[in-house]
């Protein structure tokens, strides 16, 4: 991408619609939506970026907010993104801050009357700098427990992007729903170097594939190719892959972003700092993630069984274990 075209390149304004959710009374009571910029580095189909850029696009059509975006935008232009939308009147800026740590906090801290809310695995900084972590980590376990009931080699896989905590704590939690219901299994993981390389996914996919394993976790999109190229089963992150794959992807690990961002609007609507973070929103508990799967493909007590521990999960009475280090 251009310079030139960073910032106008396939932009979204949405506006003028009536939003009557009674969580959103300051808003709706708002002389105009807020202005909100989305940054991406990845383009927006990449599953992970699609989760936000939706949320931003049904707001947009709630009349919440006003929306404009930039998709596919590298590490050495993201901070001059951020700037050029904080200099054209955002008031909120979506994004990612994963390759840019240190120098999207320094942009915060240049445009104190802009609220930055960006994925992270760091921390807030000041008042206008917030972060979220993407923690649908209980859909993953859950999906662990089918898998680890389905699986006839007793092998299965994770195709991962990089070895950062949030992909980490994603892996191990798939891991730790099919050891949970089977002691025995292997679990084989794969990182691909980057986010966002589906003929990288496929590859590393069908070389676990090659090395036994009959189900396959795609936490990067791609790795659904390799299972369907070899007639197995795989299960799919943060969105609903089913209806992509209806004979091959069998659960997904959901997460929306909506109940994140509904919090940072609200939150900028009223004058409050944006400096916390807000990965809790995104929890199954608070409806930010859940699992969704094609009944009758595992056995029917795995499912049973993994619905009764969805069922503990909303309720709070069980956690699903948070393990940040590189699975292995």
């Amino acid at each position: 991408m251009t310079k030139d075209i960073l910032i106008s390149r396939r932009a979204v304004i949405a506006s003028g619609i009536a939003f009557g959710v009674s969580s959103f009374a300051p808003l709706a009571r708002a002389a105009a939506p807020l202005k909100v910029a989305g940054i991406h580095a990845s383009p927006v189909e990449n599953a992970w970026n699609s989760c936000l850029h939706k949320a931003l696009q049904d707001a947009a059509k709630d009349g919440v907010i006003e929306y404009v975006f930039s998709e596919g935008v590298s590490g050495t232009d993201y901070p001059r993104a951020m700037r050029e939308y904080a200099e054209q009147g955002n008031k909120l800026i979506i994004g990612e801050a994963y390759a840019v740590e240190k120098e999207a906090r320094q942009v915060a801290a240049d445009y104190p009357d802009t609220a930055f809310v960006l994925g992270s695995s760091g921390e807030q900084a000041g008042d206008n700098f917030g972060v979220f972590g993407t923690w649908n980590h209980d859909g993953a376990y859950l999906a662990g427990m089918l898998a680890g009931k389905m699986t006839k080699s007793n092998v299965v896989g994770s195709v991962g992007a990089i070895p950062i905590p949030e992909v980490n704590m994603l892996i191990n939690a798939f891991a730790a729903g099919v050891k949970a219901v089977n002691p025995d299994a292997k679990h084989l993981v794969s990182f691909i170097g980057t986010f966002f390389d589906p003929p990288k996914a496929r590859e590393a996919g069908l070389a676990q594939i090659d090395a036994g394993a009959d189900i396959l976790f795609g936490e990067r999109i791609g790795t659904a190719d390799a299972a369907k190229e070899r007639g197995i089963r795989s299960v799919g992150s943060l969105i609903d892959y089913t209806p992509r794959y209806p004979d091959t992807v069998f659960a997904n690990a959901m997460w929306y972003f909506r109940p994140i961002l509904n919090a940072a609007i609200a939150d900028v609507a009223a004058g409050k700092p944006v400096g916390r973070n807000y990965t809790s929103y995104g929890l199954m508990k608070e409806g930010g993630s859940d699992i969704v799967f094609v009944k009758g493909v595992a056995p029917a007590e795995a499912e049973a069984a993994m619905e009764a521990k969805r069922a503990e999960i909303k309720a709070g009475t069980f956690e699903v274990p948070k393990m940040m280090d590189e699975p292995k």
